[in-house]
């Protein structure tokens, strides 16, 4: 595989481009939005700066990073000629759906198509391709140049062959690929999400404030990140989509989204990406900043 075409321009889009371009693949960075597309590439280049800063690539590794890029705001001009296709759009079933099936219409039968869905069936994705044996779950973790994790996903159809080329090719990427089976969250979510819940929960109830029940998190379980800020660095909104799939394929209570999470998000608190959530990031700042409207 050489040439690579990665769909969403977002936080995951960028550094899943970043990471194949790095690696010497031509990337073909395609969204709908040419203001993400910018914004992706600018994100791309300031994390390259950090790592020239550390020593960790040089200048030159930079801008060959950069040239191996190319971006597109037009889904068809983008996956003509590649030897694989990774969707990063937003977690949301509907969009996936659609976007597989103009990847049937599309690309060519032997192009493999892989989708960073955190927790949406793969073999519900498949279902809308010719050729369900080339589908396949390649989630990366955020921030996806650093992360080593890829769960590799297979559906119910994903050949043996194909399943093969993407863990080796993760591998080559300095990955550690995880092969797990297709459930709602597959392994890592299905087991953050529900913490990341509970944590809300203990907020909501009252038990304590959020800096005291992240500091008991990172410093009680040796955990890096606190379970809050973890939730408002992933994206509220894509926390809350996560449980509504683990709810609706369950059935289980226990996956039921805390209201206090559901109401954050109505109000447009997400993390990070807003600038509010569970901490205040406005100006680099990091106080808390959940507002009393939002509690009991």
């Amino acid at each position: 595989m050489k040439i690579i075409a990665v769909i969403g321009a977002g936080t995951m889009g960028n550094g899943i481009a970043h990471t194949f371009a790095q690696n010497g693949f031509t990337v073909k960075l395609i969204d709908v939005s040419e203001k993400s597309l910018e914004k992706g590439m600018a994100t791309i280049a300031s994390n390259l700066d950090r790592m020239v800063t550390k020593g960790t690539i040089t200048e030159k590794d930079k801008h060959k990073t950069i040239g191996n890029i190319i971006t597109y705001t037009d889904i068809k001009d983008g996956v003509v000629g590649t030897d694989l296709v990774i969707e990063a759009a937003t977690e949301n079933v509907a969009l996936k759906l659609q976007i597989f099936k103009q990847l049937s219409d599309i690309c060519d039968y032997n192009v493999i198509l892989a989708t960073n869905t955190s927790s949406i069936s793969i073999t519900q994705i498949a279902a809308q391709v010719m050729h369900p044996e080339r589908v396949i779950g390649m989630h990366f973790m955020n921030p996806v140049p650093i992360m080593k994790l890829v769960e590799i996903i297979r559906g119910y159809s994903t050949s043996h062959e194909v399943t093969k080329i993407i863990m080796d090719l993760s591998v080559k990427l300095g990955k550690t690929p995880t092969e797990v089976n297709d459930y709602p969250g597959f392994v890592a979510n299905r087991i953050l999400m529900p913490m990341i819940n509970e944590s809300i929960e203990t907020l909501y109830n009252g038990v304590a404030g959020v800096s005291e029940i992240d500091t008991v998190m990172k410093l009680g379980m040796a955990h890096p990140m606190g379970p809050l800020q973890l939730a408002d660095f992933i994206g509220l909104d894509v926390c809350l989509s996560i449980l509504n799939v683990l709810y609706d394929g369950f059935k289980n209570p226990k996956y039921a989204p805390c209201p206090l999470l559901i109401n954050m998000v109505m109000a447009g608190k997400l993390g990070v990406k807003s600038g509010e959530g569970f901490y205040d990031y406005r100006e680099n700042k990091k106080a808390e900043k959940v507002s009393k409207q939002f509690l009991k």
